[in-house]
This record gives structure tokens, sequence and C-alpha cells, in this order.
């Protein structure tokens, strides 16, 4: 990574145009090409160095719902598990973790009702407890990197 791979990662963090031509004003703000521009992030991408280029939706600020779950899996019935939550469309990420409570996921719905629904259907489909964990507060860790 250099020095413009950085500058790109702590500019977009705090925003990105809305225009017809993002890329290119986003680019031209950074003094590089659109192509540029779009090749770096690319790359970025490619090397793992970011794992997601994209928006953020704050889903409680339209209306839906968001929170972390976690499950207390049998180690013999985790891959069995793993399938079934990873069905769900409302499961944004899952993790195993080294803990009691060895699966977390995120949710992900359009309404309150929505989420507790998914959660209701995974614990019958899977026979386990879902233990749901809604924020309280968000805190926003931004990633600076130095030049």
């Amino acid at each position: 990574m250099d020095d413009i791979d950085r500058l790109i990662i702590n500019s977009l963090q705090n925003g990105f145009p809305v225009c017809n031509r993002p890329y290119l004003q986003a680019a031209t703000a950074l003094g590089l090409s659109e192509q540029d521009l779009l090749q770096r992030l690319q790359a970025l991408l490619d090397n793992g160095t970011l794992s997601r280029f994209g928006p953020l939706y704050h889903a409680e600020q339209m209306g839906g719902a968001l929170s972390l779950a976690a499950v207390k899996v049998p180690d013999a019935r985790f891959e069995e598990v793993t399938e079934i939550i990873n069905a769900f469309p409302e499961v944004a990420h899952n993790y195993a973790r080294n803990h009691e409570l060895n699966m977390w996921f995120v949710l992900a719905t359009e309404t309150a009702e929505q989420l507790q629904n998914t959660i209701t259907a995974i614990e019958q489909q899977t026979g386990l407890s879902v233990f749901n964990m809604p924020k309280i507060n968000e805190y926003f860790v931004g990633l600076k990197l130095e030049a």
C-alpha cells in the first residue's frame, strides 16, 4: 500500500459523492483519474486490504432493524447450523467465536417485527436459542492511515 492508497482510504471514509459520476468526482478531489481510482479500489479489494467498498445503511433510520445475535452451537452441529443460519437473507455476517456462545451473526431486517420473526424462525429450524443483542449506542471507529 502506498501513500495514494492511504489517501483514498482516509478520504472516502468521510463520504462518497452522490451524483452521475461519483468515481470521477471522488477521483478529481483526490487528484487522480477516474480509471486510476477504480483500479486502486479494485486492487485494495483483491489483495484483502479492503473487505468491501460500498455504502453503510442505517437500518433503523430507514424504518428497519439491526441486531447482533449469538447461539451456543454444539461442535458436532456447527456446519449444519451455519448452513441453516446463512440461508436466511436477513443474516449479514456470521462468525465462529472462541466463546461459549460460539456463533455470532448480524441480522438486518426491514422492520423490528421481521427481526423477531427471523430470530424465531432460526430457533425453530435449529432447535437452539438465539441470544438477541440489539445495539444501544453506535460508535464509529474510523481508520486513519499515516501517509
